[in-house]
């Protein structure tokens, strides 16, 4: 999408020299005055009135922050210069920060992709890259009564207008982000399942953090860059199933992995009564039917795969008794 983001070229002078000037002007207003003359008298009204209109056109841009310049409802340009700086009075100067700013979105409950409710968390780093769009394509009227603290209203000097304002619009920025990112993980959390052990090579919400990350970042991207901001990094911090099934999903997970470990214990006792049987044959340490046989590997393998120690019973006749 095409931005209308551009650079202030009006009329911008040090902030320093415009100061001196007025000076210079005060001082000139004062002589005025002293000629005790119906004009000289007006002369120095009116430049004491140009003296304070001028004072409204200073401001000071510090680092990573910005200004948006409006003249009459209409947008002139974006001041990024760091410096204390004059313009027309008249210029409404919106400030705005470009500074990186963290969103922990706190755990939302979902369903993955096959149904199962989860909760699952994000941590976002975001920050304003178009200052127009961010200015003027989102709506900000629901801050226009902005609810300063008891604190703020006793103590006026605590919260200047235009800190007040950048707070407002800020404040609003991250109302937005928030709900796009709530949004977001809803769709990115429908379109993995939590876990699949049935399926190892599926990614899952679990298992591929680095693929479902940068799915997430693609979507937080797509929603927040109508707005003129740019995802700098998103991760999900937090995920789980949600406490409903919880405990069902833990006893299934156990028993995934009991049978998981039996298989093993079976492939391997298997394979050590094979050799057992290979290695009496081959060194003719005793002959045995097929009947003794079974016999050996029923006791092998029952001692093998037990869950306990097996107790031994000690045959004081033969082989055949």
């Amino acid at each position: 999408m095409e931005s209308n983001e551009r650079t202030f070229s009006g009329l911008k002078l040090s902030g320093f020299l415009v100061l001196f000037l007025l000076f210079v002007l005060l001082g000139c207003c004062a002589l005025l005055f002293t000629l005790e003359t119906w004009w000289s008298t007006l002369l120095g009204i009116l430049g004491i009135i140009k003296f304070f209109i001028c004072l409204f056109g200073f401001m000071q841009i510090e680092p990573n922050n910005a200004r948006v310049m409006v003249f009459f409802g209409k947008y002139k340009g974006t001041i990024k210069e760091n410096g204390f700086f004059w313009v027309n009075p008249f210029y409404e100067k919106k400030k705005i920060t470009l500074r990186a700013r963290n969103l922990d979105v706190p755990p939302i409950k979902v369903n993955d992709k096959v149904g199962n409710p989860v909760m699952i968390g994000l941590v976002l780093v975001w920050k304003v890259k178009d200052t127009y769009k961010s200015m003027f394509d989102i709506d900000s009227s629901s801050l226009a009564a902005t609810n300063i603290g008891t604190n703020d209203k006793q103590n006026p000097a605590a919260m200047n207008v235009a800190g007040a304002a950048l707070m407002n619009r800020m404040n609003n920025f991250e109302r937005f982000v928030k709900i796009q990112s709530d949004s977001a993980l809803r769709s990115v959390a429908g379109l993995y399942a939590y876990d699949n052990q049935e399926n190892g090579d599926e990614i899952t919400l679990r298992s591929g953090n680095k693929i479902v990350n940068e799915r997430l970042e693609e979507e937080l991207t797509n929603r927040l860059s109508i707005a003129g901001m740019e995802v700098v990094e998103a991760r999900i911090n937090y995920l789980a199933y949600a406490s409903e099934i919880a405990g069902v999903m833990l006893r299934r997970q156990q028993a995934d992995a009991i049978i998981a470990a039996r298989e093993k214990i079976v492939e391997g006792a298997v394979s050590m009564v094979h050799m057992a049987l290979q290695k009496l044959e081959k060194e003719g340490v005793v002959t045995l039917d097929e009947d003794k046989k079974a016999a050996m590997v029923s006791n092998l393998l029952v001692v093998l795969c037990a869950d306990e120690a097996a107790q031994p019973v000690i045959n004081t006749g033969t082989l055949h008794h």
